[in-house]
């Protein structure tokens, strides 16, 4: 790599040189290599994720175009979009082939079938000098020009920026094919992601653009990882271009977001001796359903909401209608209703529906306060009344999953559990005859705790965050994002790997406490680069657990 006037950086390279060559034989080096290798691993099955997701949502766009003029421009304009990103995207696919080919001398055939997980073993994914020499040259500060380099990999993935945006905005100026604004100024975003940013980085007086920040002097395994990332990126904004066009053209304006299992029982009021029946199936919503798109109306029939009656309406949230009626004398109860909803061509349909509920005596209720589950490990509190008993001559007893019950006054009581599975709780209350028990024992599950999430300045496993945030960070801690007990969940180790000044530092310690030479990786990080933290986590009930997070850093 020598030749010419050279850099700061390049001095410091040639008389370090047979030092980093050892490095690489040295397990940090070796980590940190096959954490390319597990990373460029997971971005090929996002890829082939990502392609057979898109081929799914273009077939569902073809087919509603086939039935809908409206839905065909649309559908036009993505396939001129999808042809511009499979340039480029193949493009990327015969780079990384000569890459490999040039570094582990090999066939391009040969290389084309290569992956790093079968050369972490045998090929040279640690050589820095022969992706980079390919890509850029000898000088980084002036990269070479020309067919399958680094140089004409910017201008490919530059010219794919403006053409897709050339697209969009020509869109917008069509009445017929016009985006939403919010889904036009979100697009534009979106493809900002795969322009080169080409802003340069100093050392000393040498000025380094997109080409070195990207590919100089990094090792085989980098450079394939990042080629790839690139080719996630494009299906990626491929995925965007499907779903914003599609729902554009009405195709998916409303888009089916919240599937949740849902239990339909005959009754819900059964006596001993009969069975109990329920119809149990996967339903979908959407989260953004609400007036002009779907109305829930009790009191009429399908015939009668499409002529206009007027009925009760129910409040739909986040999707799902919320019905509520009060209930007065004891009995049977029957209500029916149709759901109006708008389909994706403008016209309404109608569902009918119908439901009945018992309305009975109260009894003996046991309510968990926090959730409708039990935790092993961690205090549960209860709450148990009888109808027409004072709380001071209710007692609850329980059985299973190790459970031990701590009265605390005024119908209020404390679970522990050492273990999992069923507990069976029964109500009884005092009177003149002793005491009864009020209604049949009722059963509860008793989960483990959830699985722990690091905590960084306050976030659970947050996906980025600001270099000035992650500067002031001095200890990691831990919990159940979401949990609503008071679980202790305490750090007992971690291994933190991060680049700083162009070095990877890897780092590990134990307790909550950041060492002062994690701390230096933590405030040196670059921005753009991502820092990963594991961590050893021992939650309340003892046993322990890993946790994982990649922080991207930024500005």
């Amino acid at each position: 790599m020598g030749g010419g006037k050279e850099t700061p950086r390049q001095k410091m390279i040639g008389m370090m040189y047979l030092v980093l060559t050892a490095l690489l034989a040295m397990n940090v080096s070796k980590q940190i290599l096959h954490g390319y290798v597990a990373v460029n691993e997971s971005i090929e099955k996002a890829k082939e994720n990502m392609h057979e997701n898109n081929e799914r949502l273009f077939k569902a766009f073809e087919d509603m175009a086939q039935n809908t003029a409206a839905a065909k421009p649309y559908l036009e304009k993505a396939v001129m979009a999808q042809k511009e990103i499979m340039e480029t995207y193949k493009y990327i696919g015969v780079l990384r082939t000569k890459v490999i080919a040039k570094t582990e001398k090999k066939d391009e055939k040969t290389a084309d079938t290569m992956r790093l997980e079968m050369m972490e073993k045998t090929g040279q994914i640690d050589n820095y000098d022969a992706p980079s020499g390919f890509l850029i040259g000898s000088e980084a500060a002036t990269p070479k020009t020309g067919e399958f380099t680094a140089n004409e990999l910017k201008g490919k993935l530059k010219g794919l920026h403006d053409k897709l945006i050339g697209i969009v905005d020509a869109m917008q100026k069509d009445p017929k094919i016009k985006l939403p604004e919010d889904d036009y100024d979100a697009l534009k975003k979106k493809l900002k992601s795969i322009e080169p940013d080409e802003t340069p980085f100093m050392e000393g007086n040498v000025k380094f653009g997109w080409e070195a920040k990207n590919f100089y002097h990094l090792p085989e395994a980098a450079v394939v990882t990042t080629l790839n990332k690139m080719q996630a990126d494009l299906k990626n904004v491929e995925a965007d271009i499907l779903q914003v066009f599609s729902g554009a053209s009405g195709k998916l304006a409303i888009k089916f977001d919240a599937v949740k299992a849902r239990v339909v029982a005959k009754s819900n009021y059964i006596q001993a001796g009969q069975p109990y029946e329920a119809d149990i199936f996967i339903a979908a919503s959407s989260s953004k359903l609400g007036p002009g798109d779907m109305e829930i109306i009790v009191g009429v029939d399908s015939a009668a909401a499409a002529g206009g009656a007027k009925g009760t309406l129910v409040p739909i949230v986040a999707g799902e209608g919320k019905y509520s009626v009060g209930t007065g004398g004891e009995g049977d109860q029957e209500y029916k209703g149709v759901i109006k909803y708008k389909s994706g061509d403008g016209t309404f349909k109608y569902y009918p529906f119908s439901g009945a509920y018992k309305v009975a005596k109260s009894g003996a209720t046991v309510s968990p306060d926090m959730m409708n589950v039990f935790y092993a490990g961690v205090p549960n509190p209860v709450s148990a009344a009888a109808a027409g008993v004072s709380p001071a001559d209710i007692s609850v007893s329980a059985t299973g999953a190790g459970v031990k019950v701590s009265p605390k006054g005024n119908g209020k009581y404390e679970f522990n559990f050492s273990g999992t599975g069923d507990c069976m709780v029964t109500v009884s209350a005092k009177g003149p005859d002793g005491t009864k028990a009020q209604g049949p024992p009722q059963k509860f599950r008793v989960k483990a705790l959830p699985k722990p999430e690091i905590k960084i300045s306050a976030k659970y496993a947050p996906n980025e965050l600001k270099k000035a945030e992650l500067s002031t960070v001095g200890g990691l801690g831990a919990g159940a994002n979401g949990f609503d007990f008071q679980a202790n969940y305490v750090v007992v180790s971690w291994e933190i790997l991060g680049k700083v000044k162009g070095k990877n530092m890897n780092v590990n310690g134990n307790g909550p406490t950041l060492t002062e030479e994690a701390k230096t990786v933590m405030k040196g990080a670059e921005v753009g680069s991502k820092v990963y933290i594991d961590a050893r986590i021992k939650g309340p009930d003892g046993k322990f657990n890993m946790a994982t997070v990649g922080i991207k850093i930024l500005k």
